[in-house]
This record gives structure tokens, C-alpha cells and sequence, in this order.
């Protein structure tokens, strides 16, 4: 292996759908570590340019089904790397992480634990502020980071927890529940991630249908049946 930066070599896999309008700048971001990573693009079926921009770009691209969980899943069967980095195709990682990465992976004990980057809007506003320190205090006080975070895991670690479900919701509360709080790292870097949906439904409504959602997932209610909702 010996790729990069260090002797275990790292697949990047990013679920996308209908991303053209930000798959450029994520793959940007983690192509310009220049570490010689391997980078997957797991396409759900979509029907605008994503596929093009992530073939110019040398990603691999390869198909699936609709859904985040079905994607990231083909995406891993599909990846050489020792370690994965699960990566939401509208957000950006922040210079410096795959140092941070780096370091993570050669840790001892790391290959079974996992890392999550600190969560980022790229909205100036007071608003984007109020809701990354709200996500910070979730993080610290019930270990649950979301997708939009990242996912940093070794396949062995990945695979001995059975990786991602094929569920249509919440496939990332689901493996970070298995993955279990004491085996969760913060990593000193952000995940940028585009606060479109905030700025669409806005700052408050957006998150209070996120925690009623995540009720309704702790409660039991199946993930196919709060998807229609979601939708």
C-alpha cells in the first residue's frame, strides 16, 4: 500500500444525487490534499451533471440505488483502502485534514474506533453560529455527530459492525449508535457543509423537524415510515 501520507491507504466515499451544484467543491477539497487517495463517487441515479463532474475529476464512479445509506454501502463494497472517510457531497473539508486523518489512522487502538470533523455552515450569519454550537453540545454530551460530519473508520471496524444499513433515514444515528459513544473521536478540523436547507426552511424550523424526526427514530417508528414524512 504505502500511498500518501501514510502506509494505510485511505478511500474517500461520497454519496451523491443530483450534486452539480456542489460535488465540485468537495471533490476539490479532498483532491487537493494531494495524498493520492483513493476518492469514490457513490451515484444514487442522477439526472443532472454529477456524474460528469465526478468522472472529470478521476473520482471512480460507481452506481446504486437512491438513498445515503445503499450508496455509502457500494461505495465501501467497491473501495481498496484500509481505512474509509464517509464524506455528504455538499460539504468541504477544511485545510489541514488529512494531517489530521494521518494521524488518526496510525493511533493506537484507532482501527477500531472512528473519527468525525467538527461541524461548519458556510453562512456567515449569526444564525449558522447558534446552530454549530448547538451541534458542538450535542457532540459533547451525547456522542451524535451526523452525516454531515464525516465518517473517518477502518474497514475492519466498518465491516465487524455490519457498515451501513439500507435504510431510507437516519443510516448515520444508526451506525454511530453500533460504532458506540466511547469509540467516537472528534477530529481538530471542520466539515463545511452548505446551509441551503437552513436558508430555505430556516434556522429554526429546519432543526426542530430534525430533533421531532429523530424522536420519532428513538421512539421505534420504522425509518421507511418517517421517511414519507420526511418527504
Amino acid at each position: 500500500m504505502g500511498r500518501g501520507y501514510s502506509a494505510v491507504m485511505l478511500s474517500v466515499i461520497i454519496p451523491a444525487l443530483n450534486s452539480a451544484d456542489s460535488l465540485g467543491a468537495t471533490l476539490h477539497s479532498v483532491f487537493e490534499a494531494g495524498s493520492g487517495d483513493q476518492i469514490i463517487v457513490a451515484d444514487g441515479g442522477s439526472t443532472d451533471g454529477t456524474r460528469i463532474i465526478a468522472e472529470e475529476s478521476t473520482a471512480r464512479v460507481v452506481h446504486s440505488a437512491a438513498g445515503r445509506g445503499q450508496q455509502m454501502a457500494a461505495g465501501a463494497a467497491a473501495a481498496d483502502g484500509d481505512w474509509l472517510l464517509f464524506l455528504h457531497a455538499d460539504t468541504v473539508l477544511e485545510q489541514g485534514w488529512r494531517e489530521q486523518v494521518s494521524a488518526f489512522m496510525v493511533k493506537a487502538g484507532a482501527s477500531y474506533d472512528a473519527g468525525v470533523f467538527k461541524f461548519a455552515l458556510d453562512d456567515p450569519s449569526a444564525a449558522a453560529r447558534r446552530l454549530e454550537r448547538l451541534v458542538a453540545f450535542r457532540c459533547k454530551y451525547l456522542a451524535l455527530p451526523y452525516g454531515d460530519q464525516g465518517l473517518l473508520i477502518s474497514r475492519s471496524f466498518y465491516q465487524a459492525i455490519g457498515g451501513f444499513a439500507p435504510i431510507p433515514l437516519f443510516e448515520d444515528v444508526d451506525i454511530i449508535r453500533r460504532i458506540g459513544r466511547p469509540r467516537i473521536t472528534l477530529l481538530d478540523r471542520r466539515a463545511i457543509t452548505s446551509a441551503k436547507r437552513y436558508r430555505k426552511q430556516g434556522y429554526i424550523i429546519r432543526p426542530l423537524l430534525n430533533l421531532f424526526f429523530l424522536a420519532l427514530y428513538f421512539a421505534g417508528v420504522a425509518p421507511a415510515q418517517i421517511g414519507r414524512l420526511y418527504r
